[in-house]
């Protein structure tokens, strides 16, 4: 497969400037598509081309395949990155690219279809291995056929929509009496926000812990696993900050569940990057998704292997090997990210709005991912995430005092962030001892409240 020598950036934000940074490093011309909303964006400003595919409204812009394929075309790019979001997992996509004979920067289009459904993913990951929450074989839809396996699996259960997430199509049923109704309930959300009612049951375990481990498969056979983060805080199913290692796994469970992750995207012949994420609860690991896609905290892991993983998915694109074996992989010190959204701290209401003034935190050890600027306008069209600051230190205590006096540095004026958030949960003792599940921050922040 020839070398790239330009790649259409099918994203916005920091993502798009994350992929145009590793691409001039490795010698590749870049060319930004963008709303028109985003034509101030820093990727776009940086980028050697800039092509505007539409207005704000993502459906006619950044998910508009036809114009991002045109703009591929009217550019001469050879190779699409999706970044993630918008169409990174979606396997139509793909599937166009490679037929306009270009390289998708992302897996096969079967893995991502295989994996965007989450009944056909969960029976996947159990033929591959993988442990699994007990629960609905797939789909279910006739309510006797679900009581019996509630009564078998134990309640509390949990209802989940088969396609999308971010906590929609979710019920969680803690008795026979409520299941039918909790159904119809899950089934009628999906509809509405995915097109698709298709429900499934699993075990609803009581306070887990959100681990996800890091694959990168060449596409012929070869993995590796890149160890875990642990994405714990969440606020309605979005995480809000992320550490690797976790602050709970011995290096033997790291090898083990890392091991058994890399065999099964082998066994796949997975190409590229994946996340596979699991819920961890009394030592135990329960699959639960996998991300076709580079994650948002991808960052943590770079921090802590010293690999970058953009550059790496480009050249297993490009058809070359894996940069590492399994065992050339070294898990050194400790990294956090902080999510800064433009949304107050204690309502989470958004913020949009002009920037007014900028300044990153800078010193040994310390990252952000931003397009952010002095007078550039945050649109209020797209996620709310407008930076992420990532720290390293030898130590998770080191990377906490790095990160403490990085988010004293951080300066973003004119709109409200999430920054005094995170500041405060950095004063918690327990998050301090890293003793926290997947309900401790919204336990957290009712606390506040009171």
């Amino acid at each position: 497969m020839p070398k790239i020598q330009k790649l259409l950036i099918a994203n916005r934000g920091e993502i798009a400037l994350r992929i145009h940074r590793a691409c001039h490093e490795m010698g590749i011309k870049t060319v930004a598509v963008h709303s028109t909303a985003d034509a101030d964006a820093m990727h776009v400003r940086l980028a050697d081309e800039a092509i505007c595919i539409g207005p704000p409204a993502a459906t006619d812009s950044y998910l508009n395949i036809p114009n991002i394929i045109s703009a591929a075309e009217i550019s001469g790019a050879d190779a699409i990155h999706p970044g993630y979001g918008f169409l990174s997992e979606n396997a139509r996509f793909a599937e166009i690219v490679e037929s306009h004979g270009l390289i998708f920067v992302g897996p096969k289009p079967e893995h991502i279809r295989t994996m965007g459904d989450k009944v056909e993913a969960k029976r996947t990951a159990g033929a591959l291995g993988l442990p699994l929450v007990p629960g609905s074989d797939g789909a279910i839809s006739d309510p006797a056929e679900a009581a019996q396996i509630a009564e078998r699996v134990g309640y509390p259960v949990i209802i989940k929509a088969a396609s999308g997430g971010g906590g929609r199509g979710m019920k969680v049923c803690t008795s026979p009496d409520s299941l039918e109704t909790l159904m119809q309930q899950a089934g009628s959300e999906a509809k509405a926000a995915f097109g698709d009612a298709t429900v499934y049951i699993e075990k609803y375990l009581g306070n887990p812990r959100h681990i996800e481990i890091q694959v990168f498969g060449d596409g012929n056979g070869n993995a590796i696993h890149l160890g875990e983060r642990d994405c714990s805080l969440q606020r309605r199913h979005q995480k809000v900050l992320e550490e690797a290692p976790s602050p709970v796994l011995s290096s033997e469970d790291r090898m083990r569940i890392g091991g058994v992750c890399a065999k099964a995207m082998a066994d796949m012949g997975y190409r590229g990057a994946g996340t596979i994420e699991f819920l961890w609860e009394d030592g135990e690991f329960y699959f639960i998704e996998m991300n076709t896609r580079l994650q948002v905290e991808h960052p943590v892991t770079e921090a802590i292997t010293g690999l970058d993983l953009v550059r790496e998915q480009i050249r297993i694109a490009e058809g070359e090997p894996l940069t590492l074996r399994q065992e050339d992989v070294q898990f050194r010190g400790h990294a956090i990210e902080c999510r800064i959204n433009a949304e107050n701290p204690r309502t989470f209401a958004p913020s949009p709005g002009l920037v007014k003034g900028y300044h990153a935190p800078g010193g040994m050890h310390v990252r952000v991912d931003s397009g952010l600027y002095a007078g550039y306008k945050i649109p209020p069209y797209y996620d709310s995430m407008i930076a992420k600051l990532i720290v390293y230190g030898t130590t998770r205590q080191g990377a906490l005092r790095r990160l403490r006096r990085a988010l004293e540095e951080f300066v973003i004026d004119g709109v409200t962030t999430t920054i005094p958030l995170h500041q405060a949960l950095l004063d918690d003792p327990q998050f301090q001892e890293g003793d926290y599940t997947i309900k401790w921050l919204e336990e957290w922040l009712a606390k506040q409240e009171g």
